[in-house]
């Protein structure tokens, strides 16, 4: 059993999930180290730069990593209707389904496109309802 003020467990060991430390909390050796890297960004990835261009092997495998890290996500363009119902979100998710078959989407984005019409027919049914729901009790 687990005292709850201190998280810890009658041996005095925190209980699983509760390190005693508040969410976001930072090492003091992590804090240090941004201290001391704080303003400093800019020189350290120029002399990283130089040390490449020199043929220092690890800047040259340092400097795109962290310079430029590869994009985890990006904008794709497709032809997509308009939306103002729920007949348009099937429309617009037949043409989800097109794009990836057509290879302009990959399956992945296809996917995460697809979830964010699913959401947005979800909306749009919603607001129907609400709309609906409203003129008739007017009406009684």
């Amino acid at each position: 059993m687990s005292d709850r003020k201190t998280g810890r467990n009658a041996d005095g060991t925190f209980g699983p999930g509760n390190s005693g430390k508040p969410k976001g909390t930072r090492h003091k050796a992590t804090l240090a180290a941004m201290a001391l890297l704080d303003g400093e960004a800019e020189a350290l990835s120029r002399k990283a730069v130089e040390l490449a261009l020199e043929g220092d092997t690890t800047a040259l495998r340092l400097c795109p990593e962290r310079i430029a890290p590869p994009r985890k996500d990006a904008p794709v363009t497709f032809d997509l209707p308009t939306m103002n119902s729920a007949t348009d979100a099937a429309k617009a998710a037949g043409a989800v389904l097109n794009a990836v078959a057509d290879g302009d989407l990959t399956p992945t984005k296809g996917a995460h496109i697809m979830a964010l019409v699913e959401t947005y027919r979800r909306t749009l049914e919603t607001s129907d309802l609400e709309t609906r729901i409203a003129t008739l009790e007017a009406v009684t």
